[in-house]
């Protein structure tokens, strides 16, 4: 609520932050309440055995998103693999390049519902845990079918898998750690799980700088065969992890759901501490027992009430964010501009990877909305600079690597300002109700627009040029508007009263 600041001269009412803004009384109240709760149960220590216990947890969960890092990078860097090239006859072949990147999104959303059902399904119907397991099991079997391709077919079979359990694993992961997580700490505990993405990345560039120099095919099936690695250790370990209690308590397992938030949110483990009674209740409230709907292929529930709408629109915004403009086709954009060294391309991937953790464990400092504003703005001035740089094609080398070094500049402002941001926000706006569906509705989102990066923008820089950053100058400028008006402030309050803000 606003605070009163008193001095000798003057009296100033400051400002209420946005969040206090959109909050109903019946919302701040409850705010006040869990507040008052925390303060007599502040949960367990930084550094005590269950918060341990709690960071190991997230580690195994974020393996999920080191998948995908390792993914994106290694096929990035085969891509530039002479031996890879050679073995399927892709030198020189842009549109076959584009449908390696791009099969398993093309199936993923036109050709085949079954990853749509499984992020949307099955995470109601069997826990959290079963799809991160299956999933990684999907993508160990589409690691192994890459590694091993005698063929274009076989591997594009193998990368259709490898995207399916990519995108199985992932959507419940966010589900997972958004549920399981203290209040307080949900922004830095999801926003890890994202920025573990560049943990993958920097594993597979660091392995490339030494494949590379094998002769053999082995320059290029090696990654692929230790992508098996992070799959591995989640779909090994992740049934050691504790159930969801929020999907527990959907199923009628509402004493193992009080046992589970005991041990991981209550400082002394108690059952019956004012923040488990507390969050018991808004538990209880506001999630049916064994209400979720079924019909996984049956988006309308997204839409339905003016709250829904909301919450979709949301997800809509973060889907349709990213840095896949730069991302699969950054090493071939560097090896044009003359930049051949793995030291600088480790380097990028080191320090995108610490400036995401910086902005994970600050995003609950400084709240979801300045941090994903101040950093779309950044990425806005810098592709505008950018743009100018590339206007114009006279060959002067300081504006090339001006412009180079701009690219560098956006990822690491994009690394802060939005790679924590697109798991955590997501998983915070939606209802429990809908988390699971409205995660893969995030999926045909993101996927949507990683088809038209992939196979788009190969011909837009070809034919437009320097016009294609252009046009994504205008998106982001756009976006800061979106962001500014309509992106509401999540932080410090509980799932169910994030759910209570958006239906007022």
């Amino acid at each position: 609520m606003a605070e009163v600041k008193r001095s000798a001269s003057i009296e100033k009412v400051e400002e209420p932050e946005h969040h206090e803004r959109r909050l109903g009384q019946q919302v701040m109240e409850r705010q006040a309440a869990l507040n008052a709760a925390i303060e007599a149960d502040p949960g367990p220590g930084h550094f005590s055995l269950v918060a341990i216990q709690l960071y190991l947890i997230a580690l195994v969960v974020c393996f999920c998103s080191g998948d995908n890092g390792f993914d994106g990078t290694v096929m990035g860097g085969i891509n530039t693999m002479s031996q890879f090239q050679a073995f399927f006859g892709m030198k020189d072949d842009a549109a076959k390049t584009s449908i390696v990147f791009g099969i398993y999104t093309i199936d993923w959303l036109c050709d085949d519902p079954r990853p749509i059902r499984a992020t949307a399904y099955l995470p109601d119907k069997y826990g959290r845990r079963f799809p991160m397991w299956i999933g990684n099991a999907i993508l160990i079997l589409g690691a192994c079918m890459t590694a091993n391709a005698k063929s274009m077919n076989m591997f594009l079979v193998g990368r259709w898998l490898t995207g399916t359990g990519c995108s199985c694993a992932g959507a419940a992961a966010k589900s997972y750690l958004a549920e399981i997580s203290p209040a307080k700490y949900r922004g830095a505990y999801i926003g890890f799980l994202n920025s573990f993405y560049y943990i993958g990345q920097m594993a597979a560039s660091g392995m490339m700088v030494s494949t590379g120099n094998y002769a053999s095919d082995y320059s290029w099936r090696l990654p692929l065969y230790i992508q098996v690695v992070p799959a591995a250790l989640n779909f090994f370990f992740v049934y050691f992890c504790p159930e969801s209690p929020r999907w527990l308590h959907s199923v009628g397992r509402g004493h193992e759901a009080r046992r589970i938030l005991a041990k991981y949110h209550s400082a002394t483990g108690d059952p019956n501490s004012p923040l488990i009674d507390l969050e018991m209740k808004e538990i209880e409230e506001k999630i049916e027992i064994d209400g979720q709907d079924k019909r996984w292929w049956d988006f309308r529930p997204l839409f339905a009430t003016r709250a829904d709408r909301y919450r979709a629109y949301m997800v809509i915004l973060i889907g349709l964010s990213g840095n896949g403009m730069i991302t699969y086709f950054l090493p071939v954009l560097l090896e044009n501009a003359g930049i051949e060294s793995q030291s600088k391309r480790l380097t990028l991937n080191f320090v995108n990877s610490v400036t995401s953790y910086i902005g994970a464990f600050t995003v609950d400092r400084f709240g979801r909305r300045r941090v994903l504003l101040a950093g779309t703005i950044a990425i806005t001035v810098i592709l505008a600079i950018v743009t100018g740089l590339l206007s114009k094609d006279d060959g002067n080398s300081a504006r090339a690597n001006a412009g180079i070094a701009l690219v560098y500049l956006f990822m690491v402002v994009f690394s802060y300002g939005w790679t924590s941001m697109q798991a955590l926000y997501p998983a915070e706006v939606l209802g429990y109700q809908a988390r699971a569906k409205g995660l893969a509705f995030l999926n045909i989102c993101t996927q949507g627009s990683t088809l038209i990066n992939t196979f788009g923008l190969p011909v837009a820089l070809e034919k437009i040029k320097w016009k294609t950053y252009l046009i994504f100058t205008i998106w982001d400028a756009f976006e800061c508007a979106v962001i500014y008006f309509f992106v509401v402030e999540t932080k410090g309050l509980t799932l169910e009263e994030i759910t209570e803000v958006f239906e007022q």
